[in-house]
C-alpha cells in the first residue's frame, strides 16, 4: 500500500493501454492517404474499398486513443503534483503546443475524413486525410520531446527548486529528442504495417477478399522492407544515444554488473536471469566481445558496469533485461520475415508462400508488444529519477496522495478500461473479419457544384453507424 509504487503502476498501466492506439494511428492516418491518393490516381474501385475499410478501424481506434489519453494528463495533477509544480514551466507549454497545433488540425479534417465522401470535392477530402496524418506526426513531434527532455534534460535554470526554460530551441532539441523521435515514428509505421500485412495474409490463408489481400500484403512488405531495417539502424544509434546520457540504462538493459578483465571485452548476455541482491546474473548465456561490438563498435569496447554506480541509482533490472531482450528477438523475427517475404515477392511466389503467409499472420501484433517492451525499457530505465539526474520519482509524487485512494482508483481504471477497450477491440475483431466489401459510396461533388450529394450508400452508413 505505497503511494508511490501504485501511482507507478497505475500510470504505467495507463500508459500502457494509451500508447497503442495513437500509434497504430499514426500509421493508419498515412496508410489511409496514401490509399486515397492511389484511389485517386487509378479509379481502381479496390482502393476505394479499402479506404472505407480501413477507415472504420481508424476512427475506433482514434476514439479510444482519446479516452485513454484524458485519463492520463488527469493523473499530472492527482498523483504526480510535485512534478506539476517543479517542471510545469517546461512541460506545460510542450503539452500545450502539441493540442494548439495537432489536435486542432486533427479535430478541423477529421469530420471531414470521416463523413465527407460524397460530401466535398475529392481534393478537399484527401486534403483532410493527409492533415489528419500530419496532425498524427506533429502530436508525436511535441509528446516525443517533452518526454525526451525528461530523459536529457538542457536548456534549463532551476531557482528555489522550480525548472525555468532558458532556451526553447534547446529544450525542444535535446540531445536524445531527433533519435527518439525518428525511432518512435517507425515503430509506428511498423506496427501498421504488420498489422496491415498480417490481415492481408490472413485473408489469403482463407481464402476470401483474395485481391485485397493481396494488396496489402504486397504495400506492406514492400513498405517493412524500408522501414524495418531503417529500424535497426536507427535503434543502434538511440543505443549509443543512451551509452552516452544514461550509461546505468544500458548497463541494466545488458546485465552488465562488472568490467572484464582489460583487452577480454564485453560480451554480450543473449540470456541470464540477473540477480539484484548478489549483484550477478545466473544461468547466463553470453557471446564473448559481442557486446564491445553492438555498443561501442570496438574489439575491446567498454562500458560503465552497474557496480560503477550506488545501487539507490540503478533502474530495477529484470524488468529492463528482459523487455529489451522481448523488443530484440521479435524485431528480429520482423526483420527475417521481411527479407524473406521480399525474396519470395522477387520470385513471383510471394501469394503461394505458406510459410510467409503464416509468419506474417503470426507476427499481426508483434508492432505492439515491441512498443511495450521498448517503452518498458526507456521509461524503466530511467529510474529512479523522473528528470533524469535531477528529479527523482520517489520526491515527484503528490505529498499528501492517499494509498486507499490510488489503489481505489486503480481498480476503477482496470474494470472501466476492461469494459470499453475489451468491447473496442471486439468490434474492431469483427470489422476485420468482415473484411473490405465491394460497395459504391456516394459520388465527390465539384468544386462549385451546388447539387446535394446522394445519400450515404449502405457502406457509409455502416461507417456511421461505427463512429
Amino acid at each position: 500500500m505505497d503511494p508511490l509504487l501504485l501511482s507507478r503502476i497505475q500510470f504505467g498501466f495507463v500508459i500502457s493501454f494509451h500508447i497503442l492506439f495513437p500509434a497504430f494511428t499514426i500509421g493508419l492516418a498515412s496508410w489511409l492517404a496514401f490509399v486515397e491518393w492511389r484511389w485517386l490516381r487509378t479509379r481502381d474501385t479496390l482502393w476505394r474499398d479499402l479506404y472505407f475499410f480501413w477507415i472504420k478501424i481508424f476512427a475506433v481506434s482514434f476514439g479510444m486513443g482519446v479516452v485513454s489519453g484524458i485519463v492520463m494528463s488527469f493523473q499530472f495533477g492527482t498523483n504526480w503534483a510535485t512534478l506539476s509544480e517543479q517542471a510545469g514551466n517546461i512541460l506545460g507549454p510542450l503539452l500545450s503546443y502539441e493540442v494548439l497545433t495537432a489536435f486542432f488540425l486533427e479535430a478541423t479534417f477529421l469530420g471531414v475524413m470521416l463523413f465527407g465522401w460524397g460530401r466535398v470535392s475529392e481534393k478537399l477530402h484527401f486534403l483532410s486525410t493527409s492533415m489528419v496524418a500530419l496532425g498524427t506526426l506533429i502530436s508525436t513531434f511535441w509528446i516525443i520531446s517533452a518526454n525526451s527532455w525528461m530523459q536529457t534534460p538542457q536548456g534549463y535554470s532551476i531557482v528555489d527548486g522550480v525548472f525555468h526554460p532558458d532556451d526553447w530551441f534547446a529544450i525542444i532539441f535535446n540531445p536524445s529528442f531527433p533519435v527518439r523521435l525518428a525511432h518512435m515514428v517507425l515503430a509506428a509505421f511498423i506496427t501498421t504495417c504488420f498489422v496491415i500485412g498480417g490481415v492481408g495474409a490472413s485473408y489469403l490463408l482463407r481464402g476470401v477478399h483474395v485481391d485485397a489481400g493481396k494488396r496489402m500484403l504486397k504495400a506492406a512488405v514492400l513498405f517493412a522492407a524500408i522501414t524495418v531495417p531503417a529500424q535497426v539502424i536507427v535503434g543502434d544509434l538511440h543505443g549509443l544515444n543512451a551509452l552516452e546520457h544514461q550509461p546505468t540504462k544500458v548497463a541494466a538493459l545488458e546485465g552488465h554488473w562488472e568490467s572484464e578483465p582489460e583487452g577480454e571485452g564485453m560480451p554480450f548476455v543473449v540470456f541470464a536471469v540477473p540477480n539484484e541482491r548478489a549483484e550477478r546474473n545466473d544461468f547466463e548465456f553470453a557471446i564473448p566481445r559481442a557486446g564491445s561490438i553492438i555498443l561501442t563498435h570496438s574489439w575491446n569496447g567498454e562500458i560503465p558496469p552497474l557496480k560503477s554506480v550506488p545501487a539507490s541509482e540503478r533502474p530495477p533490472v529484470k524488468p529492463v533485461f528482459y523487455a529489451f531482450r522481448v523488443m530484440v528477438g521479435l524485431g528480429t523475427l520482423m526483420l527475417i520475415l521481411t527479407l524473406y517475404s521480399l525474396y519470395q515477392f522477387w520470385r513471383g511466389r510471394l501469394y503461394e508462400s505458406r510459410l510467409a503467409l503464416r509468419g506474417w499472420r503470426l507476427l499481426t501484433l508483434a508492432g505492439f508488444v515491441c512498443m511495450l517492451a521498448g517503452w518498458y525499457v526507456t521509461e524503466i530505465g530511467r529510474q529512479p529519477y523522473v528528470i533524469y539526474g535531477l528529479l527523482r520519482t520517489a520526491d515527484a509524487v503528490s505529498p499528501t496522495l492517499a494509498a486507499a485512494a490510488v489503489l481505489t482508483s486503480l481498480i476503477v481504471y482496470m474494470v472501466v478500461y476492461s469494459i470499453v477497450f475489451g468491447s473496442g477491440m471486439w468490434y474492431l475483431t469483427r470489422l476485420v473479419k468482415k473484411g473490405p466489401l465491394p460497395h459504391e459510396p456516394p459520388q465527390h461533388t465539384r468544386g462549385g457544384d451546388k447539387t446535394p450529394a446522394r445519400p450515404l450508400s449502405a457502406a457509409g452508413e455502416d461507417l456511421e453507424e461505427g463512429v
